[in-house]
């Protein structure tokens, strides 16, 4: 599936990650992989209450002010009175615009998709939040481990951010699939590019490698000037548990396009 949308990126997505990847790498240096790797497991639980709280809380009850402002609105349109009708609306538009922010913002603590429907579907929907066109494409990507999931997300994103900052006028292409051994994935931009050996790996580029890491995978960039630039990922026996013990983890899947 491709998407083309001008619409301007939420903050929200690019902050979150950046926050997640700064808490990872500080962990990584003074607790044991195992142990810094439960400290994220538990930080991703609470980014999903917060999602889960934005969307039933907060976003509910904005939706149901903003249909009482149309009912409202409506009802003094009916009796001729068109200035108070008019005036309820714009506060209806104004309370529409904060739905989509909320809506933004929980995207970007810890997206309901990604829960709920697993990796392909995420990054699908963050790339309609994108500035510039990003093709997604998936290959009946299994349900991986949670933690899996944040990490491949959140580093996609990252690398998408890293390419509407730095690339310029480029293409942008996201491709996740797995294998019997491991869950992969690539962004790729058609760019400007850059030289590896003579540029100094930033801090957004060294917490994607510790994001990855964090989670048993390795993380490579290959870029050339002009040429574009490739991040490749994956991420050896991803798979829940249950999976494991059911045997259904070295299926390969029927190949899709997302």
């Amino acid at each position: 599936m491709s998407v083309s949308l001008k619409a301007t990126a939420p903050p929200a997505v690019a902050l979150a990650g950046e926050q997640h990847g700064a808490l990872l790498k500080s962990l990584s240096r003074v607790l044991p992989s195992g142990l810094a790797r439960r400290v994220l497991d538990a930080s991703d639980a609470d980014r999903q209450r917060i999602e889960r709280d934005l969307h039933d809380g907060v976003q509910q009850r904005l939706t149901g002010l903003r249909i009482r402002l149309a009912l409202a609105a409506e009802s003094f349109q009916e009796r001729g009175d068109t200035d108070a009708s008019a005036a309820l609306n714009g506060f209806g538009e104004e309370v529409q615009q904060a739905i989509e922010e909320v809506r933004a913002l929980a995207r970007g603590v810890y997206p309901l998709l990604l829960a709920t429907e697993g990796l392909s579907a995420a990054l699908v929907s963050a790339s309609r939040c994108a500035p510039e066109p990003i093709t997604v494409s998936a290959r009946g990507i299994r349900r991986c481990r949670p933690e899996v999931e944040s990490a491949v997300y959140f580093t996609c994103l990252a690398a998408i951010d890293n390419a509407a900052k730095h690339a310029g006028p480029a293409r942008v292409s996201v491709w996740a699939w797995d294998t019997a051994q491991a869950l992969h994935f690539t962004v790729s931009d058609t760019g400007r590019g850059f030289d590896p050996n003579r540029t100094p790996s930033g801090t957004g580029l060294s917490n994607m490698h510790d994001r990855i890491a964090a989670v048993g995978g390795t993380l490579a960039v290959d870029s050339r000037p002009s040429h574009g630039t490739w991040l490749h990922g994956h991420v050896p026996d991803p798979w829940p548990a249950e999976q494991v013990r059911m045997g259904t983890a070295g299926l390969e899947p029927a190949t899709s396009r997302v």
